[in-house]
């Protein structure tokens, strides 16, 4: 059976559930919690063990090829060039939809929220290496290790040929485990999504944010089925884009369901590589790059949710300044959200309200309920966007064997 099948059986099964969940059923609902958490926690098991045997012998081999200069001039060229385009969809829509306004509370309790730079630069080098194995969360750390590694073993070949090959043995290891936990893990998304819906119910219900919702919506499927495919179809020449659309529907879906970008990169590593047949030397840096700092869907977001806080806040006109100041702001903001798998993107829209100020530094409790739900929208953005940059990437490096369609997994 494909994987996807199996994970949108596990959602239609969550719908189900969540139709004949008992009313008021607070054990019922602590023990979807801990199922999530559990879900959660299953889903990120074996990525670091993955990423950083197969990043290692990915450099080794980029560099031994002369490859990594140019995969990661694509690779940053495609990911910022896709941050920007996000960006510039939020505005536009924005700036078309007139959005409802939110009913503004009269007492705001401020949330002192601040982001520290300077900690997520020093927790790239912790004080012993292995550290960087410990943090399920922040990738970058053990990227940059494992990138290091695997670079630093071409200077001495002969010596680190048999450190080269147990690493490549281990991670062919690593990446049979996660795709066998990537498999049992649909099973886990009928309570996910069961809890999503019983969630997602009550907001909807409420009607406060059913025109930021709808928007949204829109927005997703724009850019899926309209500037993507138009995107591959210029750039790759590919007369048939869809199949990038089809790869990423099981990605998609445990995105949306989840809003973990660490959980979703699994599913992308087997789609990239066992779908759309991207390389491993490509798909294990390109992947986890986009993963890390490909966040613009979070930018997305950011951006159509602040410029509706304003409006709630403020009958005046928007000037070019401000509209470009949210842009830049989101944009920047995106790249700085590598250790929040979740939730990332509403910490940066409290980021935002409080960098404003001018009375809107509480702005983004308006947006507190709805806040699981435009994670989730941006987590759904940033998984179609890595496996389409990644597409590019393989295609543009010609590290890419192209797969039957009744091939995909």
């Amino acid at each position: 059976m494909k994987l996807w099948l199996k994970y949108l059986i596990g959602v239609v099964l969550g719908i189900f559930l969540a139709v004949i969940f008992p009313e008021n059923s607070v054990r019922g609902l602590d023990f979807l919690d801990f199922i999530n958490n559990l879900v959660i926690h299953i889903g990120r098991y074996m990525l670091l063990p993955v990423l950083f045997f197969s990043i290692s012998t990915a450099c080794f081999n980029l560099r031994e090829e002369k490859q990594i200069l140019k995969s990661g001039i694509w690779i940053f060229g495609v990911l910022i060039a896709s941050s920007v385009l996000l960006v510039l969809i939020g505005l536009v829509s924005s700036l078309i939809v007139n959005l409802d306004r939110l009913p503004v509370p009269y007492k705001n309790d401020n949330l002192n929220t601040t982001l520290d730079i300077g900690t997520l630069i020093t927790s790239i080098f912790p004080t012993s290496g292995f550290e960087v194995l410990l943090n399920g969360a922040y990738l970058l750390p053990c990227f940059i290790f494992a990138g290091l590694a695997g670079a630093g073993a071409t200077s001495d070949k002969s010596a680190s040929k048999p450190a080269v090959t147990l690493f490549e043995s281990l991670a062919h290891v690593c990446y049979s485990v996660m795709s066998f936990f990537t498999e049992i893990l649909s099973i886990g998304f009928i309570a996910l999504m069961c809890k999503w819906v019983l969630n997602f119910s009550v907001l909807w219900k409420s009607k406060i944010f059913n025109s930021l919702i709808l928007m949204l919506t829109v927005d997703f499927f724009v850019a899926a089925l309209v500037i993507y495919p138009l995107i591959l179809r210029v750039l790759c020449h590919d007369t048939r884009p869809y199949r990038v659309l089809y790869a990423s529907i099981c990605p998609v879906l445990a995105a949306f369901i989840s809003g973990d970008t660490n959980l979703t990169l699994t599913l992308n590593l087997r789609h990239g590589r066992e779908s759309l047949g991207i390389k491993p030397n490509c798909a294990n840096v390109s992947f986890p790059l986009f993963s890390i700092f490909g966040r613009g869907g979070s930018a997305l977001v950011e951006t159509v949710s602040f410029l509706l806080i304003y409006k709630s806040y403020s009958t005046e006109d928007l000037s070019l300044s401000f509209i470009l100041w949210i842009a830049v702001f989101a944009f920047l903001l995106s790249f700085a959200l590598a250790n929040f798998p979740s939730g990332g993107t509403f910490f940066a829209i409290t980021i935002m309200c409080a960098m404003k100020g001018h009375g809107l530094e509480a702005g983004y409790l308006l947006l507190k309920d709805v806040a699981p739900f435009l994670c989730a929208y941006a987590a759904a953005f940033d998984a179609l966007t890595a496996i389409t940059g990644s597409y590019i990437v393989a295609v543009k490096t010609k590290m890419i064997h192209h797969q039957e369609i009744k091939k995909f997994i």
